[in-house]
């Protein structure tokens, strides 16, 4: 067990490593040029900086739990940790949604999204979205708190990170899942079923309408199938931790010690942390033009690390400025517009 732990332990440090490297890039790829912070841009930025809290935080702590039966990150962490945890679900969420109900307004009601599509609104939108988000975990800071687990089969007993008593365990069970998935993603199924529908006779007048109609409606059903693959691997990867959570939670005063039940906590743990390294691999697999920028931001990083011990500052400052440059990237604007039109 012990040398399972350490592998489980190494897997969330490689998902960490990973996720954390790649939406960081995503996150300068989207903001080293300002013509592409739009609406798209904007959401996929904030969902990917709530992807790096959560595996600040999430990694550690499941790791931590293989390698030792104790909680190690105190009562303050206990307050702390769950809370930015379940921050950075709802702003996943929530952000998804967000983009759902964004090309329901592009595709569907285009004539609309102009008027509400200033850089302003939709950062207000996002700082909404993180409000509300902070707002609903609130409880989670407030009712966890260390307690002693006794596990009667073994007759042992451990300290944990956990919520008091029986009933408020199933009711915060059922509310995340009900808040959290289940409610964002019927939300996400109304916006795509018209999306599909407009679409769909929209592909019916392509024949009669110009060139730049046809290209405009790609360029949107090309963006509406990438948020709906987000939204795809947020559903498969999000679920079986739903589901081991609302187990444990009719079941609290009883520990499952069953090796079923081990190798099911791990998979959903681990798909639900790989979660938050899946969206910019599936962008940079949708997006040709996404592709090009964030190799160019990876070079940057490149060049910044070995720079730093092979070029004397001067020269190593005016190599950087140039690579981390988008405007010598050799893509124009309309090329990086396509990344993520505004509509």
């Amino acid at each position: 067990m012990r040398v399972t732990g350490v592998v489980i332990a190494s897997v969330y440090g490689v998902i960490s490593f990973v996720g954390l490297i790649i939406n960081i890039t995503l996150i300068k790829t989207f903001w080293s040029a300002s013509y592409i912070r739009n609406v798209p841009s904007i959401f996929m930025s904030s969902l990917a900086l709530g992807n790096v809290f959560l595996l600040v935080t999430w990694a550690p702590v499941e790791a931590s739990s293989y390698l030792s039966e104790e909680w190690l990150f105190g009562r303050v962490g206990c307050k702390v940790i769950p809370f930015i945890q379940l921050t950075s679900v709802g702003v996943s969420a929530f952000t998804l949604t967000a983009l759902a109900a964004d090309r329901y307004r592009a595709i569907v009601k285009p004539l609309k999204i102009r008027t509400s599509s200033t850089t302003t609104c939709i950062v207000l939108r996002a700082a909404l979205i993180w409000l509300l988000s902070l707002v609903l975990a609130i409880p989670e800071a407030v009712f966890s708190d260390l307690h002693t687990i006794n596990v009667t089969s073994t007759n042992e007993s451990f300290v944990t990170c956990a919520h008091a008593g029986e009933l408020h365990p199933k009711i915060h069970s059922m509310a995340s899942f009900l808040i959290f998935y289940i409610i964002p993603l019927l939300v996400i199924s109304v916006y795509y079923t018209f999306i599909a529908r407009s679409l769909m006779r929209s592909a019916s007048n392509l024949t009669v309408q110009g060139f730049f109609y046809t290209q405009q409606v790609k360029s949107r059903k090309c963006l509406a199938r990438t948020v709906l693959v987000f939204v795809g691997l947020f559903a498969v990867c999000w679920l079986p931790c739903h589901v081991i959570y609302l187990y444990r939670s009719y079941h609290y005063s009883q520990v499952d010690t069953s090796m079923v039940h081990f190798v099911c906590s791990i998979v959903a743990h681990i798909l639900a942390s790989t979660n938050a390294c899946l969206n910019p691999f599936a962008l940079y697999l949708l997006s040709d033009t996404f592709k090009k920028q964030f190799n160019q931001q990876l070079r940057c990083c490149y060049h910044m690390i070995v720079g730093r011990s092979s070029e004397s500052p001067t020269h190593f400052h005016m190599h950087v400025t140039y690579d981390c440059n988008p405007r010598h990237s050799g893509l124009s604007m309309i090329n990086l517009r396509q990344i993520y039109p505004e509509d």
